[in-house]
């Protein structure tokens, strides 16, 4: 039979009302830890590779570096032509990159270093 007073809904409240708040606290304490101008942290951040979100191109390393489209797909057609798997990304100063896996990145940039498109 169940009670016909309502205290069985006080311990869902509670716990409800104890993650809002908790939830509350935490939200407050990370929007003001992001507001900060001042962060006396945000320099030391700025020379560590895993806060930099610019020349991280995950599993891929760089072979090459261009300018110009065109020779970044004349890199990337001597690179099929040798067996080597290639993409190309465009990094945050507009530079084209070459990206091939860590393995081929030798002998990539081998091919590459002597190519008349660099």
């Amino acid at each position: 039979m169940p009670p016909s007073d309502g205290w069985y809904l006080l311990g869902p409240f509670i716990a409800v009302a104890l993650v809002g708040f908790l939830g509350a606290i935490f939200w407050r304490m990370g929007l003001q830890w992001t507001r900060a101008a001042d962060d006396p942290l945000r320099d030391l951040y700025a020379g560590l590779a895993i806060f930099d979100c610019g020349d991280d191109y995950g599993l891929l390393c760089p072979a090459a570096a261009t300018d110009d489209p065109l020779i970044a797909e004349e890199i990337r057609a001597l690179l099929r032509a040798a067996g080597i798997r290639s993409t190309s990304a465009v990094r945050p100063d507009g530079r084209l990159l070459v990206l091939v896996f860590p393995e081929e990145v030798d002998e990539a940039r081998r091919l590459v270093g002597g190519s008349p498109a660099l």
